[in-house]
């Protein structure tokens, strides 16, 4: 199987994928009380090291993007949908379509994050993923981001988000 990226992925522009059109979602979130409209299907929390910041110890900005990956994919994995066997197990896969990170505050050295995952937006052929990265030492919000997950065909394909993942992702949004 030859795994391909992007752009090579054929997604209808229709008015139904409106998720595509802007990627900024801006979350209700009242960052004192650690709230939001919707609940965390999935969390990790990491101690930061060195290999994630640049000379001033700062976070660099790329490090968000594999841990988002990482929290996404874990989740899926302990819920069934094992990436590396869609294809084989149902006749589809998922891929990546889009990506987002707001950058809130910085994040530095050894401080512990805590990443939050959430299902946001499910459409039909995609499903946005939302996250958000908290500081644990003051309950700081330090970004926000988003991935659009397609699903797709063998022939790589957008198609319509099968049924047991639709409801799995519904059940998941709404507990």
């Amino acid at each position: 199987m030859r795994l391909v990226g992007w752009e090579n992925i054929s997604v209808p522009r229709t008015s139904h994928d409106k998720q595509f059109k802007g990627f900024h979602r801006h979350m209700q979130t009242n960052s004192d009380t650690r709230t939001t409209t919707l609940k965390p299907v999935h969390e990790h929390t990491q101690r930061l090291s060195y290999a994630d910041t640049d000379p001033a110890g700062i976070l660099y900005y790329a490090t968000w993007f594999p841990r988002m990956e990482a929290l996404q994919t874990e989740w899926l994995l302990l819920n069934g949908f094992r990436q590396d066997t869609l294809l084989e197990r149902f006749g589809w896969w998922t891929v990546s379509r889009a990506t987002h990170c707001d950058y809130l505050q910085a994040a530095r050295l050894f401080e512990e994050i805590t990443i939050e995952l959430r299902v946001g937006e499910i459409g039909n052929c995609s499903v946005r993923f939302d996250f958000q990265m908290w500081r644990r030492s003051d309950q700081t919000l330090v970004a926000t981001a988003s991935n659009w997950l397609v699903t797709v065909s063998p022939e790589q394909k957008a198609i319509r988000l099968p049924e047991v993942f639709r409801t799995f992702l519904e059940s998941s949004a709404a507990k």
